[in-house]
């Protein structure tokens, strides 16, 4: 593709393809639909994850943080793996090293972005965000794929995890329009604070394009007369979301006294007795519940996807940083 006689980077890419097949076509029906519908987007707070570069793209490992440091020590986690997955012969003693060198420098210090045997490796920001009309958050689509049956979602794989974040990858027209939309959006004033709205703001010339990921799904309340949300997770079919969020440890709590026998009663009859919702809209204890559509985007730019911005919230220091700390306030015994 070509923009003013020159080639377009491929970072700046949003490929529109038009579709024929008829499940493209009730998909994009579906879309059209639900945007009328449900014509405000509302964003949430980022989530933080970890990629790595596989031949030129960036591909997602895992995405659920609520702070970046949560992402440094999930890969942290992810070498300890791939440590103990390397034999230990001659012939793997330098992926062996590179590993181990990998774990302490992110036990001890703040880093994004490392090089690890050859492969780099990124803490990523994505941004979240629903739909909202005049009857509250969006639903899942029928279109939405919900294979499992009731109580069968669990260890159900995340949608995110092996993403690859391609912008140059060909996408129908709801999306690409979607992708258009949301390219220059940013944090307005008043709504945050002015640090959080100006790395919004830089970061549309640092990384101009964005790429939306798989949607996923969580459950929203109605409290008090507003819509909020029932649970921060996400989870990646409707039902999953039915399964996991509908069943809340504190709703089971008898009463803030309750011993842990008590509680232990309460669980377990709980749990026998709790039957996963089937539908979108139910109540809990009362409490109006809707299973909700949860879009996101990550932001790219010439050298991939975006990393934490210095306004994000990460009160957490990398885990030997933070023992040390401790053991100097006298809140941690040295170690033996």
């Amino acid at each position: 593709m070509t923009h003013h006689g020159r080639q377009v980077p491929d970072h700046l890419l949003i490929r529109i393809t038009q579709r024929n097949d008829p499940v493209s076509a009730v998909s994009e029906d579906d879309a059209r639909r639900r945007s009328l519908a449900y014509p405000k987007l509302m964003w949430g707070a980022p989530v933080f994850g970890y990629a790595e570069e596989v031949a030129g793209r960036w591909r997602i490992l895992s995405l659920s943080g609520d702070q970046p440091q949560g992402s440094r020590d999930g890969l942290g986690s992810h070498f300890r793996r791939l440590l103990s997955e390397t034999p230990e012969t001659a012939g793997h003693a330098t992926r062996r090293r590179e590993y181990r060198e990998a774990i302490r420098l992110l036990d001890w210090e703040v880093v994004d972005d490392l090089t690890v045997h050859g492969r780099r490796y990124r803490i990523i920001r994505a941004q979240p965000f629903i739909r909202m009309g005049p009857d509250g958050p969006e639903p899942p689509r029928p279109t939405d794929p919900d294979p499992y049956p009731p109580g069968k979602t669990r260890g159900v794989r995340s949608q995110e995890e092996g993403f690859v974040i391609d912008p140059t990858a060909s996408t129908g027209l709801s999306d690409g329009l979607l992708r258009i939309e949301m390219v220059p959006a940013f944090y307005k004033a008043g709504i945050v604070p002015d640090d959080v709205r100006a790395d919004s703001r830089r970061a549309l010339a640092t990384h101009p394009n964005v790429v939306l990921l798989p949607v996923g799904f969580t459950i929203g309340e109605y409290v008090h007369g507003s819509w909020q949300p029932r649970s921060f997770s996400t989870y990646p079919t409707p039902q999953a979301a039915r399964d996991s969020a509908a069943f809340r440890f504190s709703d089971i709590v008898p009463h803030e006294d309750a011993s842990l026998e008590e509680i232990r009663a309460a669980y377990t009859r709980a749990l026998e007795e709790f039957e996963a919702p089937r539908t979108d809209e139910f109540e809990i204890r009362g409490v109006r519940c809707r299973v909700t559509r949860v879009e996101r985007f990550v932001r790219v730019g010439p050298d991939g996807p975006e990393g934490p911005r210095a306004s994000d919230w990460d009160p957490e220091p990398p885990p030997e940083l933070h023992c040390q700390q401790l053991r100097e306030q006298g809140l941690l015994p040295d170690p033996d």
